[in-house]
């Protein structure tokens, strides 16, 4: 089940929630109602809080799905799938190929020995094929590819062996970063990333594939290209702290709610780390794509320069 949060073209004040059916957006609260099902939640924070109950709402609507509730993809605008979490948390230096990118810029001054993370700001989300604006004071945009797991059930004080019970499906986040920003914040010991977090800096989507379709989240191969040039290519049996390690380590104290988010760090292989960097950083005009290679998914965004 692949689930997206989306406007219409025709109706850009209201969202909705869907759910990819035969090429087509599936607008679930009104496929629900055109079926004589119970009504669904009006958001995805909503439906996934209301747990196994919700989805089971869903799978026949899927199966018999309305014509009328169904849309084009062209005439669909895609939203961040979970546009308003509660908690989206993000694991830095979780690959060792990017420590080692990071420590040779100068990026970071030690590598942990436990997760380390920082907050992802709702303000900073944005959705699939949205234009990111990279402000005048920004010359050292770089791409961050990242796997992204969603919360489906509550979990406190959770146990590795018990994590991905806790767990309801995956998502791409592309953790666009200020360098020059990264520095002085990294210099400071600032723990609070604004070189991460300026509006548009965190597209993310275009939907949540839920974990029946994922056969192993520790062995997807993650690719970023701009402007049609691959860029990297890593596999996500590389990260230093998985998924268990992860939430046992963050809900010991943070209680963890449906619809919050992990996100689970960059690979190696960004602009900084590369000797040609400068020639590598986002400009205005390029088009990033991000991918999950199977199970496939494509999140696509050009950059642009402030009107």
């Amino acid at each position: 089940m692949r689930l997206a949060t989306f406007t219409l073209k025709s109706d850009a004040n209201r969202a909705r929630i869907g759910a990819l059916s035969d090429g087509k957006m599936l607008d679930l609260a009104h496929c629900a109602e055109l079926s004589g099902f119970r009504a669904l939640p009006g958001s995805m924070r909503g439906l996934l809080a209301s747990g196994r109950i919700g989805l089971a709402t869903v799978a026949p609507l899927l199966e018999s799905p309305q014509a009328a509730a169904l849309h084009a993809l062209e005439d669909v605008t895609f939203l961040p799938p979970i546009p308003d979490p509660e908690k989206f948390l993000c694991v830095g230096k979780n690959y060792r190929s990017h420590v080692e990118e990071l420590e040779r810029s100068d990026l970071i001054k030690e590598t942990p020995e436990e997760p380390t993370g920082f907050v992802k700001l709702n303000s900073s989300l944005t959705g699939h094929e949205t234009d990111v604006v990279r402000p005048h004071s920004v010359a050292h945009l770089d791409y961050e590819p990242e796997l992204v797991f969603v919360i489906g059930r509550p979990a406190h004080r959770a146990k590795r062996s018990d994590a991905f019970n806790h767990v309801i499906g995956i998502t791409l986040l592309n953790d666009l970063t200020c360098r020059e920003t990264q520095k002085r914040e990294v210099a400071s010991g600032s723990r609070f990333w604004t070189s991460k977090n300026a509006p548009g800096f965190g597209p993310l989507g275009p939907w949540i594939i839920t974990m029946d379709e994922v056969p192993d989240p520790y062995d997807i191969w993650i690719t970023c290209t701009v402007n049609g040039e691959q860029r990297m290519r890593v596999n996500t049996h590389e990260q230093i702290w998985k998924l268990p390690d992860i939430i046992e380590h963050f809900s010991r104290l943070v209680p963890l709610a449906p619809g919050d988010m992990f996100s689970t760090g960059a690979p190696g292989g960004v602009a900084v780390g590369r000797p040609n960097a400068e020639e590598l950083f986002l400009k205005p005009g390029d088009v990033v794509e991000c991918t999950f290679e199977s199970p496939a998914m494509v999140l696509r965004n050009r950059i642009v320069a402030p009107h």
